[in-house]
């Protein structure tokens, strides 16, 4: 069974199919968010320490580390930002961590500075990107996302995409790197813009599953890019992803809604035990409390993480 070990300074977490469900928190990250990235440029992460903590009590599993703050000079001025940053999460608190950067320095600058064995975010089909994030994956031996996309860009085609992930896959083998060390992301389309997009991803996640036998992960709310009360979207899909093989998401673990979906597919596939997590979470649950302590934002953060990261996805390396 494949599993792939993310941990901390003192806690370890396995991502795999008969795991639960791995939520990886995406609110650390400035993308779509010019408040946050405001004052994380001028010295100031009183929004960060809030967002660690919330996501956290919240049911986070991991959490998500960027920061890119401008498409300026990113080779300067990521890697000692990233570091501070990382620096004040891990002060924080002991879930393993997912260092997010498309600048080759950071990620360096970020292994250099984090505890345990982080995840790294991420590495794409591109050969120049290949051979400069795959080096440090095997130095650093930490687990890596593989995005589908190469330098033809985002294919619709899911048979493709498919392709782009078997490559990587095959190219990180050459460096020594195992298939359960690569976090496939298989790119989850908007179904708004594009009706088989669910169809299509979940026909991916188990050829991702069964063919290559890797663990998978994505921008959860893509799939709900530019619709009307995304969270129900969102928690629709999580347990059919999940049903598929999907085994982790990058999403906003203080909407509530999104948060009982994970915990009841947990329950139903298996992977929580006597419904301990569930009957300890909601025991003394009262409707719409918990609602309350989600940070304000809405949906920008998670709505436009991916099409910032998909942005900034040919930055210098």
């Amino acid at each position: 069974m494949t599993r792939t070990i993310v941990a901390s300074a003192t806690r370890e977490i396995i991502i795999g199919f008969d795991q639960p469900f791995c939520v990886i928190g995406e609110r650390i990250n400035p993308t779509g968010r010019k408040k946050l990235a405001a004052e994380m440029i001028a010295g100031d992460f009183s929004t960060v320490e809030k967002d660690v903590l919330a996501q956290v009590a919240a049911g986070a599993t991991m959490l998500d580390v960027n920061a890119g703050v401008t498409a300026v000079n990113p080779n300067e001025t990521e890697p000692p930002l990233l570091v501070k940053t990382l620096e004040i999460v891990q002060g924080l608190t002991d879930v393993p961590l997912s260092i997010d950067s498309s600048v080759t320095a950071a990620i360096e600058a970020g292994l250099r500075v984090a505890k345990g064995r982080p995840l790294v975010n991420s590495v794409t089909g591109e050969v120049e990107k290949l051979e400069a994030i795959l080096p440090l994956i095997k130095k650093y031996n930490v687990p890596v996302v593989a995005i589908s996309n190469d330098e033809t860009g985002i294919s619709e085609d899911p048979d493709v995409r498919f392709a782009v992930a078997k490559r990587i896959v095959e190219h990180a083998a050459d460096y020594g790197i195992p298939a359960h060390d690569i976090v496939v992301d298989p790119l989850v389309m908007p179904i708004g813009a594009m009706g088989s997009a669910g169809k299509q991803v979940f026909q991916l996640l188990r050829r991702l599953r069964e063919e290559l036998k890797v663990n998978t992960t994505c921008g959860l709310s893509n799939i709900s890019f530019g619709l009307p009360h995304r969270h129900g979207i969102n928690a629709a899909f999580i347990p059919m992803v999940i049903t598929a093989g999907m085994t982790s998401a990058i999403m906003n673990p203080c909407r509530p809604q999104e948060m009982e979906a994970v915990r009841g597919a947990n329950v139903l596939t298996g992977a929580d035990p006597n419904c301990h997590d569930w009957i300890m979470t909601y025991r003394d649950h009262t409707p719409g409390a918990v609602a309350a302590a989600a940070p304000s934002g809405g949906d920008t953060a998670g709505g436009r993480r991916r099409g910032g990261r998909e942005g900034r996805r040919r930055a210098a390396v």
